[in-house]
């Protein structure tokens, strides 16, 4: 105020207006315009202190003296004014709209000459940010994203489409791919963009082009994401705004078929085009190839819009080539175009109340062709159409018979709801897959990275706000928490950079703004949504709870307490305020429940769905199979609008946060849309909502104000004289600094430049250009600052030259003693941790005999733990070595103790828990073993009990078998004593009659003969046998066997007999004999005459012979010269000899009691039928009765008899090895009576199983005795040897 300087101060047009201070108030100041005017008050806050030059502009907005919202915009007025556009922030780029064609602005050269320009180097451009974001997507690697916002008019497309182009055409392949890309952008444009009031070609959706690149950082496709399409400007516009370009570019430029076709005509003919405005866009001469019967009557009567980018007619053979380019054929055109058609036609139908007392509506006379109409292009039948436009259809769910079709008949207001709700639903989807096919006409099969550019409308607020405002500032809402964040973390990243140190910088967070929008259940869009559910929702009841769930929250407020007066008119139930970044908003929410459901009536829908169009019938099975929200029949379902485009916006700042971004903020310079007009307040508002202000706001919590240290030298080095001129920059403006006194908080010294805090610049500015003496003052400062620098370095290096000496001599005297005290202390401390450390170690090498123990007592794993065990004390060992012979600290001692313990008390464990495994493995096994014992038990006690029960009742068959053959016996033996007194009577008589003595002299001779014969036979075949056998029944013994004592006793005796006596001997023998006269009485009836073979014939006949009869007469031959020979041997024994037994002398007793009845031999052995039997009895040698008086000794014989003969023959006895014999090879040592002569079928208890014979037999060795016998060809054929036999093949 004292100095005069010029200020900015708040302008209700220009935004700010230059002026003087002339008066200080409590809180305002009063400000003189320096223009003529009035003085005027104006808030403290509101002020801003402005520059030298206001005439002055700079390219990036932080290079002013001044950073605050009045030198931005008085920068951003003198840019524009010089055609100047693009501004940068740091490095955000303001775009203001010039609205109209710069010369070579945006040509191919200027493409090339921002080619890989680094930012700052060249004025702000579009072009210079799109540079920016390939390099960093090449460099480091990952995704950008550029952001551009504004509100409608600001020319967001266009610097969009800037974006793509410098892209596409700096680095695209050449392909088609590339033009693809930027062709699609009319197409977009035609079906998405709209004439309002602010913009004649505003784009009412949000998109995200992403232009994807491959490893080699060439184009490869593109993907594009569309966002909240403006519904309901199908059905309504204002008055000064159109409808979509789409509706009258086919209009205007279709040709005629393509319009008799689908019976179209000039936009004033249909209710969704004549309530806003119907002028076509058209310069001069477009306007006049147009036809008459094409232009609306306003059109006709205030002529065409005019706009140098839009023009109806020439836009539509553009889109028609657009779409050409991008791979649309002709019938894809025609479907494109007759749904739009079939919309317009759809809005014409209007209805009338119905004259029944249904209460319903019916289709009105007058719109019966556009009925007709919109049918046919849809593909629908008229009359399905005009039943589901006017009724819809309800199933019964409860009550009554369930699933009834009930139609209920609509109102008037509820049919054109439904009309109005049908279009929007055709032509959304129709939006949809336009975009859907422009994505599939620039496909990619990968993609490295991309580079998305959002084009997205800025903070909006009108008069009327409604739900899209609603949705688009919330949008804005969240990309401005972005914004800011990544801002702040650039600010901060350039700090760090150069090595400034301070502190981070805060900002005042949006999140609680957020939250109050999309919190869960207390949310805003959750409220809404929560009453889109109830059955009968309302606007005011949706802002009741709203106002209820947040009645103390900052940012939200009744409509009464806004500051514009229509707003205030508004009801506290019909809207809300909420105050965003940008400033509050009243928003009113009629028709919010409404415009958040985005379903149809499932009459409806189905009517749509099955369209005899497949085009049609396409669009609608897409959105239905993408539909997560099944439709109850009759019942509006909900499809939620905001929940939609929430869960679109999360996953495109989730893109956009795994990206690198860059900012374009874009700016309208004036509400008229024309040139060189610079509306201030206007702009100032747009930077606030754009967020420009509040990066100034961040920036003045740090150093918004730098420059480089080059540049400052280069500033003032004219005020200096060359001795300082001399100085590098950096020691120059460091002089300066210290000598001009300044705040070191005020200024901060990087590594390439000086950052200054808001105003300081201005200040040091202002010393450097003041008047010559001040200037002469700051210079002797300077030499002095010089001077005094310089003389505080000798003088610290002469102090410290001298603290050095004192230090040498001080530490010399003292070196001595401080050794004395502190070698003993250091020896101590080196020495005492490994002492203490070796004690506990040696305690833990004491524990090792536990371990041993431990091991000592385990059954498995003993190697293993003992190899551990081994392993435990090694490491013991090597740490006490290594204690020993190292430096250790304590820390190191205590931490290899603790490990070596650790590992210790590890085996311990591990040998405990295997310890008690295997005592729980032994107890298993234990139980499992007793289980299994008393399991064997249990079965061998089973099948004893078996055995002995089939013993019983083999013995029990057996005793009666016996039982039976005893009394056959009985009742022979009775009939041969009466046959035998017959035959004696008969030859008693015979005797008497017959007594010559002729006939005894005959007998006797014969006898004599007979008994030559024999004895002849007998003397030559003895001998042989008695040698050969003589080693072959020793059964492993030394000691020969009582059959061969027998056999060379026998020899001894024939020896010392003469043949005659032998002969003569043998004839009484024989003659005496009961069996022989037996024989004699049955000599008549033989058929073979074996008297006269010998031994040795009848042996092999046995062995050989397979005639029965033959066999049985051979072995009845055989048996009988053994009796005979046995007869006489017992007779000529010695004297003083023991008695040899071939069997128990009970049996031999028997025999000679019981003589055999004279049953020939051969029909008995057949009668028998080779029966298998075995018998065991006790039986005692004759030489151990006497030394065992007692029968201690008491043996056992055992028979095996095969038919009538015995077969095998064992004597067992104790203290003695067993006798086994086999029939063939030791017939001389075995019984030679039958079976019937042994009497041992009729001994009670005699006969065994073949089990129990055969189980001693192995046991004594006999199965190897005969297998031995059958292999030297010894044995003679039996029914022991054929099983041998079998067994062994």
């Amino acid at each position: 105020m004292e100095d005069g300087k010029p200020v900015w101060a708040p302008h209700p047009a220009d935004g700010f207006q230059l002026g003087t201070i002339v008066d200080i108030g409590a809180d305002s100041l009063s400000i003189e315009p320096l223009k003529k005017g009035k003085t005027f008050l104006a808030a403290v806050n509101q002020v801003f202190p402005a520059e030298d030059d206001v005439n002055k502009h700079v390219e990036d907005n932080c290079s002013l003296m001044y950073l605050n919202e009045a030198t931005l915009l008085n920068n951003v007025r003198v840019r524009y004014s010089k055609d100047k556009i693009y501004t940068f922030v740091a490095n955000i780029l303001i775009a203001v709209n010039p609205y109209y064609d710069l010369p070579k602005l945006y040509s191919a050269e200027t493409i090339s000459k921002y080619r890989g320009r680094s930012l700052g180097t060249l004025p702000p451009h579009v072009y210079a940010i799109a540079d920016k974001a390939y390099r960093d997507m090449k460099v480091l690697k990952m995704s950008q994203s550029i952001i551009v916002s504004g509100e409608s008019g600001a020319g967001k497309t266009e610097n969009t489409k800037f974006v793509l182009k410098y892209l596409t055409s700096s680095y695209g392949t050449g392909q088609d791919i590339d033009e693809r890309i930027v062709e699609a952008n009319p197409l977009l444009e035609a079906f998405g963009n709209a004439k309002t009031v602010r913009n004649n070609n505003s784009s009412r959706f949000g998109k995200f082009v992403e232009i994807h690149f491959n490893e080699k950082n060439a184009v490869v496709g593109g993907f594009v994401s569309h966002y909240l399409l403006e519904k309901s400007r199908i059905c309504r516009q204002s008055k000064e705004e159109r409808n979509y370009h789409i509706f009258y570019r086919l209009c205007a430029g279709a040709s005629e078929d393509i319009r008799q076709k689908f019976h179209l005509s000039s936009p004033d003919t249909f209710r969704y085009l004549n309530r806003g405005c119907t002028r076509f866009f058209a310069s001069k001469d477009t306007d006049k190839q147009v036809l008459q019967n094409r232009k609306s009557s306003e059109h006709m009567k205030a002529g065409p819009l005019k706009d140098p980018l839009l023009d109806d007619h020439v836009d539509f053979n553009r889109m028609s080539v657009a779409m050409k380019k991008i791979g649309l054929d002709d019938t894809e055109k025609l479907d494109l175009f007759r749904v739009v058609a079939g919309v317009l036609h759809l809005g014409n139908i209007d209805f009338e109340e119905a004259g029944s007392t249904s209460g319903g509506c019916t289709i009105k006379n007058q719109s019966s062709e556009a009925l007709e109409h919109c049918a046919e292009v849809l593909g629908l039948e008229e009359e399905d159409l005009r039943v589901s436009l006017t009724s819809r259809v309800m199933l019964t769910t409860a009550g009554g018979a369930k699933g009834t079709v009930i139609k209920v008949p609509l109102k008037v207001e509820q049919a054109n709801n439904a009309r109005d709700a049908l279009a929007k639903a055709v032509y959304s989807r129709l939006f949809d897959h336009v975009v859907t096919r422009a994505n599939q006409c620039f496909p990619f099969e990968s993609s490295a990275n991309f580079i998305g550019v959002l084009d997205i409308a800025g903070f909006e607020y009108f008069e009327h706000n409604s739900f899209e405002q609603f949705c688009i500032n919330y949008c804005n809402e969240k990309l401005q928490q972005f914004f800011n964040e990544r801002i702040l973390k650039e600010e901060q990243e350039l700090y760090q950079r150069e090595g400034l140190g301070v502190n981070e910088v805060h900002y005042v967070d949006n999140q609680d703004c957020i939250d109050l929008v999309e919190a869960k259940v207390v949310g805003v869009l959750d409220i809404l949504d929560e009453e889109n559910r109830l059955p009968q929702p309302s606007d005011q009841h949706f802002t009741d709870t709203v106002h209820n769930k947040h009645k103390n929250h900052f940012r939200l407020t009744v409509p009464r307490k806004s500051k514009l007066s229509v707003h205030r008119n508004v009801r506290d139930d019909e809207g809300f305020i909420i105050r965003h970044f940008a400033g509050a908003v009243c928003y009113e929410t009629t028709k919010f429940v409404e415009k958040n459901n985005d379903a149809l009536h499932m009459s409806l829908e189905c009517l749509v769905s099955e369209s005899k169009d497949r085009f049609v019938r396409e669009l609608f099975e897409n959105s239905n199979n993408s539909k997560d929200v099944k439709q109850k029949a009759g019942k509006l379902g909900f499809i939620s609008v905001g929940n939609k485009f929430r869960t679109q916006l999360n996953i495109l700042l989730e893109k956009l946060r795994s990206t690198g971004s860059s900012f374009i903020r874009c700016i309208k310079p004036n509400l008229k849309m024309i040139s060189h007009q610079f509306e201030g307040a206007q702009i100032l508002s747009q930077l606030q909502c754009s967020g420009m202000v509040s990066v100034l706001d961040l920036m003045q919590g740090g150093f918004p104000s730098r420059a480089p240290f080059h540049e400052l030298y280069n500033m003032y080095q004219q005020y200096m004289p060359p001795k300082l001129t001399r100085l590098d920059p950096r020691l120059f403006c460091k002089a300066l600094f210290k000598a001009l006194g300044l705040n070191e908080n005020d200024y901060k010294f990087g590594l390439t430049r000086v950052f200054f805090r808001p105003g300081k610049f201005k200040e040091f500015d202002e010393i450097m250009k003041s008047d010559p003496e001040h200037l002469a003052e700051l210079v002797k400062k300077v030499n002095k600052w010089l001077l005094h620098s310089r003389w505080k370095k000798v003088q610290w290096c002469a102090l410290s030259v001298i603290k050095l000496k004192n230090k040498i001599v001080y530490r010399t005297s003292a070196c001595i003693k401080m050794q004395k005290t502190v070698r003993m202390w250091l020896c101590r401390k080196k020495h005492k941790p490994r002492i203490d450390g070796l004690v506990k170690v040696r305690n833990l090498k004491t524990r090792m005999g536990r371990f041993n123990e431990v091991v000592a007592g385990l059954k498995e794993g003993k190697q293993e733990m003992s190899k551990q065990i081994q392993g435990l004390e090694t490491a013991i060992d090597s740490l006490m070595v290594q204690i020993k012979c190292t430096v250790m600290t304590r820390i190191d001692i205590d931490h290899e103790y603790r490990a070596l313990v650790t590992r210790s008390e590890q085996l311990l464990i591990a040998m405990q828990n295997k310890k008690k495994e295997e005592e729980e493995r032994e107890r298993l096994r234990r139980i499992e073993e007793e289980m299994e014992r008393e399991k064997q038990r249990r079965e061998e006690d089973e099948q004893r009990r078996k055995q002995d029960e089939d013993d019983r009742k083999l013995k029990s068959e057996m005793e009666q078998k016996r039982k039976q053959e005893e009394e056959e016996r009985k009742r022979r033996e009775e009939e041969e004593r009466k046959m035998q007194v017959e035959m004696e009577l008969q030859l008693q008589a015979e005797r008497e009659e017959d007594a010559s003595r002729q006939t005894v002299l005959e007998q006797e001779r014969r006898d004599r003969e007979l008994a030559l014969r024999i004895a002849q036979s007998e003397s030559e075949l003895i001998p042989e046998e008695a040698q050969s056998d003589a080693g072959l029944r020793s059964n492993g013994s030394s000691v020969p066997s009582s059959p061969e004592r027998a056999a060379s006793a026998g020899t001894t005796v024939l020896k010392s007999l003469t043949m005659e006596e032998m002969a003569k001997e043998m004839t009484a023998l024989l003659a005496r004999g009961p069996l022989v006269q037996a024989t004699k009485a049955a000599a008549g009836a033989k058929k073979y005459e074996l008297s006269k073979w010998k031994y040795a014939e009848l042996r092999d006949a046995i062995n050989t012979s397979c005639d029965i009869e033959l066999l049985a007469a051979c072995r009845e031959e055989f048996h009988r010269r053994l009796k005979v020979y046995h007869a006489w041997k017992s007779k000529n024994k010695k004297r003083n000899t023991e008695t040899e037994q071939r069997a128990p002398k009970s049996i031999t007793d028997y025999a000679q009691q019981n003589p055999a009845p004279p049953i020939p031999a051969r029909q008995y052995e057949v009668a028998m039928n080779r029966q298998q039997r075995y018998f065991r009895i006790p039986f005692i040698r004759p030489g151990d009765q006497y030394k065992d008086p007692q029968n201690k000794k008491k043996g056992w014989w055992y028979a095996h008899f095969d038919g009538p003969w015995i077969a095998r023959q064992m004597e067992l006895h104790p203290d003695k090895h067993p006798i086994v014999l086999v029939a063939g090879k030791d017939d001389m040592e075995m019984c030679e009576l039958s079976l019937e002569e042994t009497g041992l079928s009729r001994k009670r208890g005699a006969e065994i199983l073949p089990r129990q014979f055969e189980e001693f037999w192995d046991r004594c060795g006999g199965t190897l005795y005969l297998r031995t016998a059958i292999e030297s060809r010894q044995a003679r054929p039996t029914y022991a040897t054929a099983m041998l036999q079998s067994v062994l093949k």
